[in-house]
């Protein structure tokens, strides 16, 4: 681990990295994003290990260093320089109003690969159906600030109160309504709550400190990092398929090959065949597949990608 001259050992966060130092910081998400992001980093080709107690990853690449901490606050400590850049999410950025550079979109999470929302909850059988119903009422959050800007912009004057948790049980005694975040909706179904407003969607991206970013050593690690992370992101639910194939039904084939870009079509030894390779879908592979078998291909391999670059 790298340690500043005159840093203590405990509170790593006491003061901003060095610019003479050339290891990248990374903030890496606590919490429910943790065990996906680990998983990330995995298939993009940077290996990260911690113990199950520890704020401190281990990296086999040692340009970098990092910590985890709560995605909530990742944000604020890559604005004063804590770490050169971190993954937090969008709606993090915008509660804390960081000035930081969004580098890039990364769509992942523990439930699933689409965008995440925070939505205006009240129960199944409340009257209110508007916003405006909600004049002079209560609403709890951990989104607050920026819960407070959207009700303004509606022009509705209520109470914005922070929650530490557990949301979705706290109404209807302890509050109105609610705003909480959803991936799938099941848990709002699971609560019998009902949708009123989308306030936001959010995802998960890679923000960087304008210093480290106009640093050209650590943007151009920056930039490694994220062309490998979309790369592993874009091959998540692809996989190679290559099979050899009589020359006279190529034309047939390749009319129907759902291929990503225009397949490899390859001579063989016995010029009546070609051995074909290409990049498709998972879920076409199962339909496509026999109808490959079915048209005279041999040979049909179909094999994981780790990372799809384009």
């Amino acid at each position: 681990m790298f340690l500043l001259p005159n840093w203590p050992r405990e509170g790593f966060l006491l003061c901003p990295m060095s610019p003479e130092v050339q290891k990248l910081m990374l903030g890496l998400p606590k919490g429910s994003l943790e065990e996906a992001t680990l998983q990330l980093f995995a298939k993009a080709g940077f290996p990260v290990s911690k113990s199950s107690r520890s704020y401190r990853p281990s990296f086999d690449d040692p340009s970098l260093d990092g910590r985890f901490i709560r995605a909530q606050e990742v944000a604020r400590y890559v604005e004063h320089g804590f770490f050169d850049c971190g993954l937090t999410g969008q709606d993090w950025v915008q509660e804390n109003a960081a000035d930081v550079i969004q580098v890039c979109e990364l769509i992942y999470s523990r439930a699933s690969a689409q965008k995440s929302r925070w939505v205006l909850c009240v129960p199944e059988e409340s009257p209110i159906k508007t916003a405006q119903d909600l004049a002079g009422k209560r609403i709890a959050t951990e989104l607050v600030e920026t819960t407070r800007r959207w009700f303004k912009q509606q022009g509705v004057a209520c109470e914005v109160e922070f929650s530490w948790g557990a949301t979705e049980v706290k109404v209807p005694e302890l509050a109105d309504a609610i705003v909480d975040i959803t991936e799938t909706g099941s848990s709002i179904r699971a609560n019998k709550l009902r949708i009123v407003a989308t306030l936001l969607e959010t995802t998960t991206v890679l923000v960087a400190n304008k210093t480290a970013w106009a640093n050209p050593t650590k943007r151009a690690k920056i930039e490694q990092l994220v062309l490998m992370l979309q790369g592993a992101l874009a091959a998540q639910h692809m996989v190679g398929l290559k099979f050899n194939l009589p020359l006279a039904k190529l034309e047939k084939v390749s009319a129907a090959l759902p291929a990503l870009r225009n397949p490899t079509i390859s001579p063989l030894s016995n010029k009546e065949w070609v051995a074909v390779e290409t990049i498709i879908d998972a879920r076409q592979a199962r339909e496509f597949i026999p109808t490959l078998k079915a048209s005279g291909a041999e040979g049909i391999v179909e094999y994981p990608i780790n990372k799809l670059v384009y």
